[in-house]
């Protein structure tokens, strides 16, 4: 299979079993072709869908000022996940009008996680290995707090509700030089579907370029085969798309978040 075509056919999976699944521990509804998602306890909510089954126009303005105006309602941020082969073509154009703040475009890569598994060990003295407890979530927020400058009150919450379950496993993974979190990264299992997806990955800015963060890609990788699936979804940044398509996997669609932020939070 040449490269188009195989890329072709991750899209085709990724839409038919991942574009519009409720994540664990979040409430999801059906409104109209979206599905409309609230966190349970604090955090973003999102408006997810396959499609949009033909909205335009007014009608579509109508659409996106109900969905803002319902998180405006319950004091939520929401994230309108757009991607870059929507319809209609000027939809970023109308959610912007809305209110809506475009955010960084990602590139959604999807492999065969098989094929990451290959041994990559991270630079001497630095460890690997999954955590669950209380105290190893808050270091993970201190380390992505020192990352991002940014506050990350809200992650150990998220990572232990997810861990917790029930439904599409979370694992985390930390990288430690003695007693320091120097990288954390995390994977969801999409149970009923072929995919695992990576999420975090962020690294202190002294350790970068020491292979930290493909180790964990292989870790998880490693462990995802274990657990009997097939495929590997990673929402990339500009910074980490070319470690992930070296290691092979596909580009088959971008996304840019569009967030609102009622005023009153």
């Amino acid at each position: 299979m040449d490269i188009s075509s195989r890329a072709s056919a991750y899209l085709r999976i990724y839409d038919e079993q991942l574009r519009a699944r409720p994540m664990p521990g979040r409430t999801a509804e059906k409104i109209g072709p979206m599905l409309r998602t609230v966190s349970n306890g604090h955090g973003q909510g999102a408006l997810t869908y396959r499609d949009l089954g033909g909205l335009d126009g007014a009608e579509l303005d109508a659409f996106i000022a109900r969905q803002r105006d319902f998180f405006t309602r319950i004091g939520r941020e929401v994230e309108w996940k757009y991607h870059g082969d929507d319809l209609p073509v000027d939809l970023p154009e109308r959610l912007t009008a809305a209110g809506f703040e475009a955010q960084e475009r990602e590139t959604i890569l999807v492999g065969e996680v098989a094929e990451l598994t290959g041994a990559a060990e991270p630079a001497g003295g630095v460890r690997l290995r999954e955590v669950s407890g209380r105290a190893d979530l808050e270091r993970i927020r201190e380390m992505e707090e020192t990352v991002w400058d940014a506050d990350h009150g809200w992650l150990p919450d998220m990572l232990e509700r997810d861990i917790a379950g029930p439904g599409d496993p979370c694992v985390v993974v930390v990288a430690e030089v003695e007693d320091q979190v120097v990288c954390a990264a995390w994977m969801r299992c999409h149970e009923g579907t072929d995919f695992v997806s990576l999420w975090g990955g962020s690294t202190l800015k002294e350790w970068r370029g020491r292979g930290i963060y493909r180790a964990t890609v292989s870790y998880r990788a490693r462990l995802a085969v274990d657990r009997g699936f097939r495929l590997v979804r990673v929402d990339a940044s500009d910074a980490s798309r070319p470690i992930l398509t070296r290691l092979g996997l596909e580009a088959i669609a971008t996304t840019t978040p569009y967030v609102w932020v009622p005023p009153a939070v």
